[in-house]
């Protein structure tokens, strides 16, 4: 049924425009025969009046002049020695084949923008159609299926569909690795525990009864392999969803002067000042420790690449979108080619000091991300690195 429409739409105004064409030229010519028949019979009744006694030469003539026309006539121009135009002939053609011609005109016009328009009206509604699909599908709605149409746009209709399907395949098939990995990598910090728990107890025996200088050196791998216990776990918490957070109200200058103080010992190793001017009241919802935390690790990678007595700045300012939070160093920034993979897990960047393990960074991306937030990094013109966060209104 829709492609005997499509043909008849197609057809109807070119199957109008034929039979407009014919009927005009039909016209056209019944008119012109009508008005030479009516021309040349007033012609010989005005030369039969003046002269009644050359009835026989004119018909003679008359007929004469039927078979001159019946082989040739074009190209005759005899009257115009006595001073006759063809504008003088067949007076008898009057407005009825413009008019006609205006109205045939009118009428395929108007079939032809009909068909156009029922077109393109039609093309829309199927794009409406598949643009609705396509929205209810990023929307999450699975299984939705759209009547099937045998139209110019069912061939992108059923790539439509496959490709609907490839994607949620492979959906599936990404958040079925995604929490097989959480598992295992909550399995594998689970697993880290008992180990790492006995050997701190060993470590804290053998302290009591042979104290010497090598308990020192085994505390500090065994406090950063159990860092890296806690990180993985909270890190597959965060991948399978499990992560409690809190929706409270959290003062940004509270949480970034908390999270300097957690790193008061580290900083004054290092001889590093935290700048962290108050510029009122500026609150998200969201867990105060866990944004605290993410703070502590954005403020202890600027102290890492913090020259010796430099200073980490911090500031806060709100407007009705959103909450930002900067935090910059006076360091030497990063290296160009680190930026677009920083917050990437266990990546360490070209410049990178110390033994971290490459999680900091993307576990505060983590947190504030699960806080309708994000997370950029770029280096300042006049130097140094700056982490930008900004917390959008819900």
């Amino acid at each position: 049924m829709e492609q005997v429409k499509r043909i008849a739409v197609f057809f109807l105004p070119v199957i109008v425009c034929f039979f407009g064409v014919a009927f005009a030229s039909v016209f056209w010519m019944n008119n012109y025969r009508q008005a030479a028949y009516e021309n040349v019979s007033a012609f010989c009744e005005t030369l039969l009046q003046g002269n009644p006694d050359a009835e026989e030469q004119v018909l003679s003539a008359l007929k004469k002049y039927n078979d001159y026309t019946s082989q040739q006539i074009g190209g005759n121009a005899f009257l115009e020695q006595y001073g006759y135009r063809r504008e003088d002939f067949c007076q008898g053609l009057g407005w009825e084949f413009p008019v006609v011609s205006i109205a045939l005109f009118f009428l395929i016009a108007g079939c032809f923008t009909a068909s156009a328009g029922y077109t393109r009206r039609r093309s829309q509604k199927r794009i409406e159609e598949l643009t609705d699909y396509l929205e209810q599908i990023n929307l999450g709605t699975e299984g939705l299926i759209l009547q099937k149409k045998e139209d110019e746009f069912s061939r992108l209709q059923d790539e439509m569909y496959k490709t609907v399907t490839e994607l949620f395949r492979t959906k599936e098939a990404a958040v079925k690795a995604k929490n097989n990995f959480a598992k295992n990598l909550a399995n594998i910090a689970h697993q880290l525990k008992t180990p790492i728990t006995a050997a701190f107890l060993s470590l804290q025996l053998m302290e009591k009864t042979v104290p010497n200088g090598y308990g020192e050196q085994i505390r500090k791998p065994l406090e950063r392999l159990n860092c890296l216990e806690e990180a993985l776990l909270t890190l597959s918490k965060i991948d399978t969803g499990t992560l409690q957070l809190e929706h409270s109200s959290v003062d940004l200058y509270t949480a970034l002067n908390l999270a300097a103080e957690n790193l008061s010992e580290l900083l004054a190793d290092k001889k590093v000042e935290v700048y962290i001017p108050y510029q009122g009241c500026a609150e998200i919802t969201g867990d105060l420790e866990w944004t605290m935390q993410a703070f502590i690790n954005l403020i202890k990678n600027c102290m890492e690449h913090s020259p010796r007595g430099g200073t980490i700045f911090c500031d806060y300012f709100c407007n009705p979108l959103y909450r930002q939070v900067r935090i910059w160093d006076e360091g030497e920034g990063f290296d160009p080619e680190d930026i677009p993979r920083l917050f990437e897990r266990f990546y360490r960047g070209k410049r990178t000091v110390g033994n971290g393990m490459g999680i900091g960074l993307s576990l505060a991306r983590s947190v504030i991300e699960l806080q309708n937030g994000n997370i950029t990094a770029r280096n300042l013109p006049e130097g140094g690195a700056c982490f930008e966060i900004r917390f959008y209104s819900h």
